[in-house]
């Protein structure tokens, strides 16, 4: 047992000073998201709502942020812990409405909602001053409303409970019906801002999902979901209508079509809207479909399809501006931007030109002033909105709208490029590839391929770093990733995403992707005798599959992926529509093909390491299909496997506590499987322990080692008077002290260690600035201070007298040797908060001693200043990431 723990702590050890990362997981997950971005009609604003993973909370919280672009004025408009939603400007540009759950004040501690817990509601601002006030009070929330006029909303909201729906909740049954007849239908109301009055508009039973208002406030167009079950089987679809909002009367639209309209934009004159809806050549389903463009014309009370002229159809969405509209063309990884007028009754095209019209993925235009807003963004530059002036088809004098993660522009982020090869059927493949962080042309490195789910879904040229798929994370450890955009993705045509259907589900996915594994091992990129699959759903589906048919991967992640179809037929969401439309039977009809199709009869075959993830509520993948494929892999024992469930998790997970685990655990497997390192953390040791600084303290050499803190790399200890001696011999350090934080050091004579270092190792070191470590250099109680030394927390007059009588000791006596106490961070720190004090660079130049040491109090009103005998310092080891 002592030669294990020996040996564990000494693997630790090495693992841990080998490696240091500039990406942590927390700076995947801690990305800020802006989105849902609106102009106001006149264009002079932009309000976008900015989301971030909130660790403390745990969940992801989203603000309202508004622009003025004028003058580049930015207001923050919404803080606190509950988030805040679907922002909109008044038709006046005077006021803005956006949702929140939110407890307005005199609800009590129940809130709006009742003993549920606060619903959503809608909430005003007067961009001319004030604080938000809530506006509705609706007693099962508001689902979504827009402007009628100033002074009038048009809500979608859920009915009150039923009598049936309050008996049960009084009794707190949490019982649920499958598919339950009487929910309360969702209905649409106005809500008047002058009386705060709430009329009810409709009477419909069902259950409204959307609504688009005209822009004079005189129609508004809805979408209802007649019934719970068209998700599973896609029998009874959605229906729309008009609704004459002065009449007060509605009228069914595209009755005996198979439309459903998604993106709705109405005309500028008001004479008709747009609108997308997808299209399949199959009878029934639509689970692969493209996005076509119709009209619909108000005064006929009829629709028209639109002819683009691209096959591919529609990509990201459509805005209507003056005299047309704008569209994204669909067009694999990087959809085009065409702006389309009306001549006559059909549309012309112009592709838009400008710094920024081949990346756009979102867009919004003004009703007013030509001016369109954008979310430009490449796989390797971070998303920011952008607003120009439409001219033509050009994007004039862009100005940057959003300013979030402004921290990456000191991260090193891959090179991406697009990719082709020919996979199945001789087509070829679309996808991205993302180089390692230092590549070095010649090399062969490892491979992760991550893969992406639908299978309808898409892998665009976009910087998209999540919990499922940290791309930096791999790329930091020298490892290419391959993102393919295989048969049955979307954006390629209807031929492409139909092209898996009708019982050829997962016969050409997974040959697309072996295929282009074997085209970078051709090009002479890739290790062969090093790759990894991962993925998050269908992605999980098609690297499952893959497991069954190779054991050339050497670690596998599967994300909420089936392996049984019979059982996912009853239990999934989507299980009938999903298996008729891909596999082209039930499970009833055709037992022997599922058996086929499914991976779980095939495990035998499986040779590669397997983690497996799912939340255990999950409907879209039900998570008995995690338990089949870990009980399968455990029972027949031929490989490694590894089995997470994250509690009260839907298909996607949404705490930060379980993305964090399930990025370090998949990490944790590739490193062990794939990239061949010794686990970094045993359970049983915390990194940032006293412990944990003892083991990296006794592998101390000459160079100090470094480890990140926030965007730096730092030496992970003070500099020892050993390290410190290697520069200035003459350097006096008594013996058994080697250890001890070098002190009684001047500013010029750290700054003169740090080029000396610099040069002895050919890596660019200095001291670090002032503004770097002012939130971390702060003594504490937990560090080597006076504080610990007297046993209390020091007050004023304390302070003097214990000065007084410590004058006479050597800073030898109160010193330690570095890392005595527990560092910070995951990537542990030692001694920020005490031993010696650190010369750092003020922002003119001079030195500047901050933190704790042995001789100064913990409080910092006390003013006290350590003795020169305790002036040491730390180096910082300049990156892309930490020029100052």
């Amino acid at each position: 047992m002592i030669r294990f723990l020996l040996s564990a702590l000494l693997s630790f050890t090495l693992s841990v000073s080998c490696f240091a990362s500039a990406w942590t997981t927390d700076d995947i997950l801690l990305l800020e998201r802006a989105s849902s971005l609106e102009l106001s009609r006149d264009g002079s604003m932009a309000v976008w709502v900015q989301s971030k993973m909130n660790p403390k909370k745990g969940t992801s919280v989203s603000q309202v942020y508004l622009r003025y672009l004028a003058d580049d004025h930015l207001v923050q408009l919404t803080r606190g812990d509950e988030s805040s939603s679907s922002p909109q400007f008044s038709p006046n540009g005077k006021q803005l409405a956006f949702l929140t759950s939110r407890k307005a004040s005199g609800d009590g501690e129940e809130g709006a909602g009742g003993a549920d817990g606060p619903k959503s509601q809608v909430w005003l601002l007067d961009l001319r001053g004030g604080e938000p006030r809530a506006a509705t009070a609706m007693t099962q929330g508001v689902n979504a409303f827009r402007w009628l006029d100033d002074d009038n909303l048009l809500l979608v909201a859920q009915e009150d409970s039923s009598a049936l729906a309050q008996k049960l909740k009084q009794e707190k049954d949490t019982s649920r019906v499958v598919d339950d007849p009487n929910e309360s239908p969702v209905r649409l109301f106005r809500f008047s801002l002058k009386d705060r009055t709430t009329k009810r508009l409709t009477q419909n039973n069902d259950r409204i999902s959307r609504v688009d208002v005209s822009w004079n406030g005189k129609y508004a167009v809805t979408v209802h979901n007649r019934s719970s079950r068209f998700v599973f089987d896609s029998l009874v679809a959605p229906a729309s209508y008009l609704h004459d909002l002065e009449k007060g009367t509605a009228e069914p639209i595209f009755p005996n079509t198979r439309l459903i309209p998604g993106s709705i934009e109405w005309a500028f004159d008001d004479r008709g809207f747009y609108f997308t809806s997808g299209y399949s050549s199959h009878p029934v389903y639509r689970s692969g479909t493209i996005n076509k463009l119709y009209y619909f014309d108000l005064a006929a009370r009829t629709h028209r399809e639109m002819d683009l002229g691209w096959e591919n159809g529609i990509g990201s969405g459509i805005a209507a501006v003056s005299n047309g509209l704008v569209v994204s063309l669909a067009n694999g990884v990087r959809d085009l931007l065409a702006r389309y007028q009306l001549e006559g009754d059909r549309l012309v095209r112009q592709d838009l030109s400008g710094e920024h019209a081949s990346n756009v993925v979102s867009f919004r235009a003004s009703y007013q002033n030509n001016m369109l807003a954008y979310e430009y963004t490449t796989a390797s530059v971070p998303a920011q909105w952008y607003a120009a002036k439409l001219n033509g088809a050009g994007l004039d004098s862009p100005k940057k709208v959003t300013d979030t993660n402004s921290a990456l522009a000191r991260k090193t982020i891959s090179k991406t490029e697009t990719v082709r090869w020919t996979g199945a059927l001789d087509e070829e493949v679309e996808g991205i590839l993302y180089y390692p962080h230092g590549y070095e042309a010649g090399k062969k490195y490892p491979l992760v391929v991550m893969i992406h789910g639908g299978p309808s879904g898409v892998d665009r040229d976009a910087f998209r770093e999540s919990w499922s798929y940290p791309h930096q994370l791999y790329t930091q450890r020298g490892a290419f990733i391959l993102k393919p955009n295989y048969h049955g993705s979307s954006n390629y045509g209807l031929k492409w995403v139909e092209s898996i259907s009708r019982g050829k589900y997962n016969d050409l996915e997974w040959i697309d992707v072996e295929k282009g594994v074997d085209a970078l091992i051709g090009k002479g990129l890739v290790d062969p005798e090093k790759l990894g699959i991962m993925g998050w759903s269908n992605g999980s589906i098609i690297s499952i599959e893959i497991s069954t048919r190779t054991d050339r991967y050497k670690a596998v992640g599967a994300g909420a992926g089936d392996v049984n179809w019979i059982s996912d037929w009853g239990n999934a969401m989507f299980g009938h529509a999903f298996e008729d439309y891909y596999l082209g039977a039930t499970p009833m009809q055709n037992p022997q093909l599922y058996i086929e199709k499914s991976p779980l009869f095939r495990m035998d075959k499986v040779k590669s390491p397997t983690i497996i993830f799912f939340g255990t509520e999950d409907v879209n993948v039900p998570t008995e299909q995690g338990w089949q494929h870990y009980r399968a892999l455990q029972h027949l024992g031929n490989t490694d496997v590894k089995f997470l469930l994250f509690p009260g998790e839907p298909h996607g997970l949404r705490k930060y506590v379980h993305q964090k685990r399930k990025i370090d655990e998949e990490l944790a497997w590739f490193d062990r499987f794939l990239f061949g390192k010794t686990e970094e953390r045993p359970a049983w040791m915390k990194r940032e322990s006293a412990l944990s600084g003892l083991l990296y303290r006794s592998k101390l050499g000459e160079v100090p080692e470094t480890a990140a803190l926030g965007d730096l790399q730092v030496s992970r200890f003070e500099i020892t008077r050993g390290q410190y001696a290697a520069f200035d011999q003459a350097y006096k350090v008594p013996p058994g002290t080697e250890l001890f934080p070098a002190t009684g050091i001047r500013f010029a004579d750290a700054k003169r260690y740090a080029e000396w270092l610099s040069t002895r190792t050919g890596e660019r070191f200095r001291l670090p600035t002032a503004k770097e470590l002012s939130s971390h250099l702060r003594a504490s109680k937990g560090g080597n201070t006076l504080d610990r030394w007297a046993g209390y927390d020091v007050n004023p007059d304390d302070a003097v007298a214990l000065a007084r009588s410590i004058n006479g000791l050597s800073p030898d006596d109160l010193l330690l040797p570095v890392g005595s106490f527990a560092g910070k961070g995951s990537d542990p720190v030692f001694d920020l908060d005490g031993n010696a004090a650190e010369w750092v660079v003020s922002e003119d130049g001079s030195g500047k001693l901050m933190g704790g040491s042995a001789d100064t109090p913990v409080d910092s009103k006390l003013g006290w200043s350590p003795r020169h005998g305790f002036a040491g310092f730390r180096v910082v080891r300049e990156t892309a990431a930490s020029k100052p």
